[in-house]
């Protein structure tokens, strides 16, 4: 008895593309998540956002050493609106630091990465504050209180103000523009309210490497 024939060779072609698709997907996955290849960000947002992709363009080779995990953006993302409130319970968004480089930096208490890294933070906005940037770290504990704020107290901070969203909605915000997948996350807005990178997970942001690259990016301030 002769062997079966190969099977029909329409039904091997379709199987080809079904794959060929998925693969097509989890490129299109992993481009949302680096911000590589297809364009999104949001409408309107070319045109405000130029100068922060030419800044990250030019900080791209300094994102060495401690900050060898900063990702510069390669698409216009306008994050102006993210809302969050001041210690006093003041609502603000990063339009209100128009004007100034700003660190944005998501944390929250149960989160040992954010706690070691937040006198980092406090040491690098004592190094570079200026009316040209600004620390803003928002603490997102949906049960917050004053705990965070007495964190803060216990650690000494001397010079970051407290900022918070027990909503969690800013995280989840820049979630739905894939830039937020856990925390710490930590991102660098240009005076005009737009990403100029980004960074998952703690760093020592006094360091070194990382003042010489927001130092560069101040630079790049038009």
């Amino acid at each position: 008895m002769t062997e079966p024939a190969n099977e029909n060779p329409k039904r091997g072609n379709g199987l080809k593309l079904i794959v060929l698709a998925g693969l097509a997907g989890a490129a299109m996955g992993v481009a949302a998540i680096y911000g590589i290849g297809w364009p999104d960000g949001n409408s309107g947002a070319d045109k405000t956002c130029k100068a922060s992709l030419a800044t990250a363009a030019k900080i791209k080779p300094l994102a060495t050493g401690e900050v060898a995990a900063f990702l510069p953006t390669t698409k216009a993302l306008d994050v102006s609106s993210l809302a969050f409130k001041a210690q006093d319970g003041t609502d603000m968004t990063v339009a209100d630091f128009a004007g100034k480089t700003v660190l944005l930096n998501l944390w929250a208490t149960w989160c040992a990465p954010c706690r070691k890294e937040m006198p980092a933070l406090d040491r690098l906005e004592g190094a570079l504050d200026s009316d040209d940037f600004q620390v803003v770290p928002v603490n997102v504990d949906t049960r917050g209180g004053d705990r965070p704020w007495n964190f803060m107290k216990e650690i000494d901070v001397k010079h970051l103000a407290h900022y918070a969203d027990d909503s969690m909605g800013i995280f989840n915000e820049l979630r739905s523009m894939s830039r937020a997948t856990g925390l710490p996350t930590t991102m660098l807005v240009s005076p005009e309210g737009c990403e100029i990178g980004t960074m998952y997970g703690p760093a020592e942001w006094d360091s070194p490497d990382a003042q010489v690259l927001l130092t560069a990016a101040m630079d790049g301030k038009n």
